[in-house]
């Protein structure tokens, strides 16, 4: 027999250690992502799925009351039913009239499935998941609100002619392009910070983040970081464009020669002035990684409406896309 468990305190997620089947949410995440709810499906001693629910902190969307589903997880396609309609029936309780899934909270963490899988394996930093919980969400209902894609360069070389303007008029503002000061590190991530929330304010499905939250994220990946595949645009001592790049750390694993640089977020001020910016910084890097022996880049999870989509159609080809659901609600 299927129940429903509410977790409201570590000492009942650390409960769930002695249950099989799925694993539990982790405490830090529990802790840290903050969700307003969170609920486990038990099957006789075992955890057949787990979904995180906000609806206090979300962000506005036109005519709707948004909740979202995260921290997703089922053994099969009947406990799948059975959560997706729970979390379901929980938004509505709360005055919600949209569902989106699955985001943890927020999208400065992790959020959409991966949904045309393609034939490159996984990349660093890159989310997964099994390919049947795309089919477990439309077959609830769910349909698609917001695809994204990644794309791979195979040519370092690769120059966009537009970009000497770019690098002339860049000039004449008094724009310098520099690499990530680690020795300065937390300083540097303060600039990078505080750029960001004004880069991505427009962003889809934007809130911001505490910078506590944001340099953890960042310092996970301080020990694999090179500095100079992360660059810095500054108009004196202004941040105006960021890029962020780091080498593909599973073909290591795979036991593959490293030769696949990541670039994994740009950000640049929206002023008209700093147009450019992130195409030029994008082939900054791209000419680094091709003088330090890379062969390929993967420009990632590029929402397919967004700017950053439009800079990888210069150079690269799609390999992967993801998707992000949503399911209209009765409150």
């Amino acid at each position: 027999m299927y129940r429903f468990l509410q977790i409201e305190k570590l000492d009942q997620l650390a409960k769930l250690s002695s249950l099989s089947g799925l694993s539990a949410l982790d405490a830090k995440s529990f802790v840290s992502h903050a969700p307003d709810a969170h609920w486990v499906l038990v099957e006789e001693g075992t955890i057949a799925g787990r979904y995180s629910l906000w609806w206090k902190n979300v962000p506005p969307y036109p005519g709707h009351t948004l909740g979202l589903i995260g921290h997703y997880a089922v053994q099969d396609e009947e406990a799948a039913q059975r959560l997706l309609d729970h979390a379901c029936q929980q938004l509505a309780e709360q005055g919600c009239t949209m569902a989106v899934v699955p985001i943890d909270g927020n999208t400065w963490r992790r959020y959409r499935l991966l949904s045309e899988r393609g034939s490159e394996p996984t990349f660093f930093l890159e989310p997964d998941n099994p390919d049947e919980w795309c089919d477990q969400f439309r077959a609830q209902g769910f349909t698609t609100l917001a695809h994204y894609s990644s794309a791979v360069n195979l040519d370092l070389t690769q120059q966009d002619p537009r970009l000497e303007r770019v690098a002339k008029r860049l000039e004449g503002l008094g724009v310098k392009v520099r690499s990530l000061n680690l020795q300065q590190f937390s300083s540097e991530l303060e600039k990078i910070y505080r750029l960001c929330l004004v880069s991505f304010r427009q962003n889809f499905l934007y809130t911001p983040i505490s910078f506590t939250e944001f340099a953890a994220q960042y310092s996970q990946v301080l020990p694999h970081l090179q500095p100079e595949l992360v660059l810095m645009a500054e108009q004196e001592d202004r941040l105006v464009g960021f890029l962020f790049a780091i080498p593909d750390l599973l073909q290591a694993k795979r036991g593959e020669k490293i030769n696949t640089v990541i670039i994994k977020t740009v950000a640049v001020l929206p002023d008209r002035q700093y147009a450019g910016v992130g195409n030029f910084l994008v082939a900054q890097c791209q000419a680094i990684a091709h003088q330090r022996g890379y062969r390929r880049t993967i420009h990632a999870l590029m929402h397919d409406a967004n700017n950053s989509r439009n800079l990888s159609r210069h150079y690269a080809q799609t390999i992967r896309g993801y998707t992000l659901f949503t399911k209209p609600l009765n409150p």
